[in-house]
C-alpha cells in the first residue's frame, strides 16, 4: 500500500518573499483557491506578523479555504504567535508554524542567544501555541547546517512540547541529496516518535532542491514544502510540479501517492505566472514551453510511433493539450508529414520531399517556423505541386 506524502504548499509565504514577486491580497486569495482545487494538503498563506498586508490575507484566506489546512508562519516568541492565531482563528484547519535558527552560525551571528536559550525558546513558545491549537508545526531553520546532536535535542524538545510537524529544511540549499536524506534518516531514529510528521524543506541555491526534497522522502519525510515553479528566496524553492511528478512517474520506486490532481499543474503554474507577471522559463521541467516540445528528427518520429519513447509523462497528465512537434532545422519529415496532414493535406513523398527543402531552408534562416508560418507554406506549396500534377497528366494525353 502506498504511503501519502503531504504537499505543503508556501508560494503565498516563502514564494512571495523574492524580490519581484509581491501580491495584494487578491492575487494571493485567487491562488489560494487554485491551490485548493489542485488538492495541496497545506496552503502556508503568509507571515502575519510582517505586515498589515500579509495578516489581512491570511485573515482572508483562512476564513474562505475549505478542506486544506491554512498555515501562519511566526518566530518562536508569543507576540508572532498571537498574531498569527488571531489571523488563522477562523479557519477551519489552522496550523501555527513556528520557527527558530538551530545552526551555530545563525544562533551566534542573528540570533546572537545561547544554544540554552534556543532550546527554552523552543519549549515555551509550542508549549503557548498549544493554547490556541493541537496543530503546531516546528521548523529548525538552517537544519542541515545545524550540529547534529544539537538539532536531535532541538527537535526532541519540539516533539515533547506538542509539536505534531517537525520541519528540518535546508535554508540556504547547502546540502547534498545524500547528505540530507541521512539527516532524516538519524534524527527520526534518535527521537523515535511515530506521532510526529516529519517535514522537507529545500531551497535552489546548489539548483538541488528538488533532488533534496526526493531524498528526504526516500528516508522518511511524509510533508514536502514547496512552490509552484519554484519560486522563492534567492534561486527558489523545491518546485511543486517537479516533486509531485516525480513522485506520480516513479510510483514503483518511492512507493508514494500525492492528493494533488496533476492536470490542474499546467493550469496552476500560468496563474502564478500571471499574477507575479515573471514568466516560466521555456525549459522548466513539467511546466515550461518546451517540457512537450520536439525538434529532433529522431525524436518526433520516435514520439510520432509511441509517445514513450521520449515522453516519460503525457501532456495531458500536466493540464497541457497535446506535445509540439517544432518544425525547424533539426526536424524530419515524419514530423512535417503528419503537420501538413494535421492541415488536411497528404502529400506524396516526392512532394513531400521537396517542401521539406524549402522548410529546412527557411528554417535554417530564422530558426523555427510557426505553425501558422507553416501552414501558409503547405498551402502554397500544395497549390502550386497540384497545378503541376495537372499539367504533367494533361500534357500526356496529347
Amino acid at each position: 500500500m502506498k504511503r501519502r506524502v503531504l504537499i505543503f504548499d508556501t508560494t503565498l509565504r516563502d514564494g512571495e518573499q523574492s524580490p519581484g514577486f509581491s501580491m495584494n491580497i487578491n492575487q494571493k486569495m485567487e491562488i489560494a483557491k487554485q491551490l485548493e482545487l489542485l488538492g495541496v494538503d497545506v496552503i502556508e498563506a503568509g507571515f502575519p506578523i510582517a505586515s498589515k498586508g500579509d495578516f489581512e490575507a491570511v485573515k482572508n484566506i483562512a476564513g474562505k479555504v475549505k478542506g486544506v489546512t491554512v498555515a501562519g508562519l511566526c518566530r518562536a516568541n508569543k507576540k508572532d504567535i498571537m498574531r498569527a492565531w488571531e489571523a488563522l482563528e477562523n479557519a477551519e484547519k489552522p496550523r501555527l508554524h513556528i520557527f527558530i535558527a538551530t545552526s551555530d552560525i545563525h544562533i551566534r551571528y542573528k540570533l546572537k542567544m545561547s544554544k540554552e536559550q534556543v532550546l527554552q525558546a523552543i519549549k515555551e513558545s509550542i508549549t503557548f501555541g498549544k493554547n490556541f491549537t493541537d496543530n503546531i508545526e516546528f521548523s529548525a531553520e538552517d537544519a542541515s547546517r545545524s550540529d547534529r546532536n544539537f538539532l536531535a535535542e532541538a527537535v526532541k524538545i519540539a516533539a515533547d512540547s506538542g509539536a505534531t510537524v517537525i520541519n528540518l529544511p535546508d535554508t540556504v540549499g547547502y546540502a547534498m541529496p545524500e547528505e540530507y536524506g541521512h539527516m532524516f534518516r538519524e534524527i527520526k531514529e534518535l527521537i523515535n516518535n511515530n506521532d510526529v510528521i516529519f517535514s522537507a524543506h529545500t531551497h535552489n541555491d546548489l539548483g538541488l532542491a528538488a533532488a533534496n526534497a526526493l531524498a528526504a522522502i526516500e528516508n522518511g519525510a511524509e510533508q514536502v514544502e514547496c512552490t509552484i515553479n519554484g519560486i522563492g528566496e534567492r534561486a527558489g524553492n523545491a518546485s511543486l510540479e517537479e516533486v509531485v511528478m516525480a513522485i506520480c512517474t516513479r510510483k514503483q520506486f518511492f512507493n508514494r501517492d500525492t492528493g494533488i490532481r496533476t492536470e490542474m499543474l499546467y493550469p496552476t503554474s500560468q496563474l502564478v505566472s500571471r499574477i507575479t507577471n515573471v514568466p516560466v522559463p521555456p525549459n522548466k521541467a513539467i511546466v515550461g514551453d518546451n517540457a512537450f516540445a520536439h525538434e529532433a528528427g529522431i525524436h518526433q518520429d520516435g514520439v510520432l510511433k509511441n509517445p514513450l519513447t521520449y515522453e516519460i509523462m503525457t501532456p495531458q497528465s500536466v493540464g497541457v493539450d497535446n506535445r509540439r512537434l517544432v518544425i525547424g532545422k533539426h526536424s524530419g519529415r515524419h514530423a512535417l508529414h503528419a503537420q501538413c496532414k494535421k492541415f488536411g493535406v497528404d502529400l506524396t513523398m516526392d512532394e513531400l520531399n521537396d517542401l521539406y527543402n524549402i522548410v529546412i531552408n527557411i528554417a535554417d534562416e530564422n530558426g523555427e517556423v510557426s505553425e501558422r508560418d507553416l501552414k501558409n507554406i503547405v498551402e502554397k506549396f500544395y497549390s502550386y505541386a497540384f497545378v503541376q500534377i495537372r499539367k504533367e497528366t494533361e500534357g500526356s494525353h496529347f
